[in-house]
């Protein structure tokens, strides 16, 4: 861990807990993993540490439920004390392959649902632990961050909810626009990049790959991904292009302006590695459009990097793109759910969150600054030493 030297001389603010709320179970049993590995570490350095209050667990892990009534109603329910935790409450909303019935019809939960659960089970703990922090990856209608006419915001609305609730910090991952937090400026919000994780796993995924100015650039989609593209060429030392969407504000489909087509700025592409970079799939529409425009320039392979794979669409046209060349490699991260038809396919790439996570969790409940945890740009640095 970047920190092991601030932990052995740092007291934890609370006795450290997890609950997964319904479909984070596996990454939550991972997470719980690397902290009984990092605390056994650091307790061989400093045995005095094995004398706090449930510091050295074999478990990390609470268990939580939220049964459903046959109307489809639910409660939350907590299965053992909380009082005077360091709580850390792990969500996926986006995970649908979680059903329930009602009157008999089986549901599979929506965002909606598990926001709901996730409220139930802080209303369950809340005034007895000491601390409640929201680790929640994909954040709740993040993609509704700003009002453009008569419309919600339910981004805002929901943090603004967590933090009325009693909920210290929430942390999320590559945040659509994290300017969402002035919703809540008196809690903490902290907004992490998978930029490192994304590079491993196209390094252990394509040998081939030439990490120079002369044989890879990066791609940034449209100009809402600009950040991601910059930080991710610099610390490479290569060049960016980017493309923009040119929409017919002329008329309004599914809520938005549909995309008439993506203009390129940049460069040429001829003979280089493409990584195209941006925080999510939803449908895949605009992403596999890049991929065929890049390829139409010249490109030699197109890597895609996104931290969420929603793939809302299925995935037969990516199937068709790979067939066609059109694409190499598509890498997520394990953030979200991952159906188990696309760990299947040829490729696909998965870039593992678990280890990442539990240096967050562990490194907060210490209190301590989570800085070195956050910078990607020294473990990148090293990750490059080794593979050139």
């Amino acid at each position: 861990m970047a920190n092991t030297s601030l932990l052995i001389n740092s007291v934890p603010v609370a006795p450290l807990k997890i609950i997964a709320l319904p479909g984070c179970e596996k990454m939550a049993e991972t997470i719980n993993r690397y902290i009984v590995r990092y605390r056994q570490e650091i307790v061989s350095q400093a045995p005095h540490k094995k004398e706090l209050y449930g510091y050295a667990e074999q478990s990390y892990l609470l268990g939580c439920q939220c049964p459903r009534f046959g109307s489809g109603e639910s409660k939350g329910l907590v299965n053992e004390s909380v009082r005077g935790m360091d709580l850390f409450l792990l969500i996926d909303v986006c995970n649908y392959s979680i059903t329930y019935s009602e009157y008999g019809h089986t549901n599979h939960m929506s965002p909606d649902d598990h926001f709901q659960n996730l409220k139930r089970v802080i209303a369950a703990v809340n005034g007895k632990a000491h601390r409640i922090n929201v680790i929640m990856p994909f954040l709740y209608e993040g993609r509704q961050h700003k009002r453009t006419g008569r419309e919600s915001l339910d981004c805002a609305m929901a943090l603004q909810e967590l933090a009325a609730m009693g909920v210290t910090n929430i942390l999320t991952f590559d945040a659509h626009d994290p300017r969402v937090m002035n919703a809540i400026p008196l809690r903490g919000f902290d907004n992490f990049f998978p930029t490192y994780q994304f590079l491993k796993a196209l390094l252990k995924s394509c040998d081939d790959l030439l990490l120079n100015n002369e044989h890879l650039m990066i791609i940034s989609p449209d100009e809402g991904a600009m950040s991601r593209a910059v930080y991710f060429s610099n610390v490479l030392g290569v060049d960016m292009g980017m493309f923009y969407k040119r929409r017919d504000y002329s008329t309004i489909v599914n809520g938005k302006n549909p995309i008439v087509a993506h203009e390129f700025l940049g460069d040429s592409v001829e003979g280089k590695d493409c990584i195209v970079i941006d925080d999510m799939i939803s449908s895949g529409g605009s992403m596999l459009d890049v991929a065929k425009q890049l390829k139409s320039r010249g490109a030699r392979n197109v890597f895609v990097c996104t931290s969420f794979g929603l793939f809302t669409d299925g995935l037969e046209q990516f199937d068709k793109y790979y067939e066609e060349g059109l694409i190499r490699k598509v890498i997520t991260t394990d953030l979200i759910y991952q159906t188990p038809e696309l760990l299947s396919r040829p490729w696909y790439q998965t870039a593992s969150m678990g280890k990442y996570m539990a240096s967050i969790i562990d490194t907060l409940n210490h209190d301590i600054s989570i800085n070195k945890v956050r910078d990607n740009t020294l473990k990148i640095n090293k990750l490059l030493e080794k593979h050139r």
